[in-house]
């Protein structure tokens, strides 16, 4: 195969339409726009979203919601996801990407949530813990290291 050869695939470009061009190709004279009106004028048409003077859609529905742009987004974990380490292991956030228990480390890093029990002897580092999750890791023998 050579440059000359290539060619785009049967029916992957069209020809666009000539208007203007005489009564015979059927888009003379008026260019398929009618006679007069708004739709027929050059820059003519409404904007989107236009309902002809009525109360847009967009106006008529109430606003609704709110974003806090100060929240802080953590990556959460709850404890019996932690079991898929072995005992001795040292848990933190890259680590559980590796693992896919979680699928993105958020801008405020890991906290982990005490949902769960905890059967492993693990070293937990994060930048927040919960109480009961502080206190399940604890008691199994862990340490909840705060970063």
């Amino acid at each position: 195969m050579k440059m000359h050869d290539l060619s785009p695939a049967v029916g992957a470009r069209k020809a666009s339409k000539r208007l203007g061009r005489g009564i015979g190709s059927g888009t003379g004279k008026t260019s398929g726009k009618g006679h007069k009106g708004q739709w027929a004028r050059s820059g003519g048409g409404v904007r989107p979203g236009f309902e002809g003077g009525q109360m847009p859609l967009s106006r008529r529905l109430p606003k609704t919601g709110f974003d806090n742009r100060y929240k802080k987004v953590y990556s959460i974990v709850n404890l019996d996801d932690l079991n898929k380490f072995d005992d001795g292991a040292v848990v933190n956030a890259e680590e559980l990407k590796k693992a896919g228990v979680i699928s993105k480390i958020e801008p405020y890093g890991l906290k982990v949530l005490g949902n769960g029990e905890l059967t492993k002897k693990v070293t937990v580092q994060a930048k927040k813990f919960s109480k009961s999750a502080q206190e399940k890791i604890e008691k199994a023998g862990g340490k909840a290291e705060v970063l």
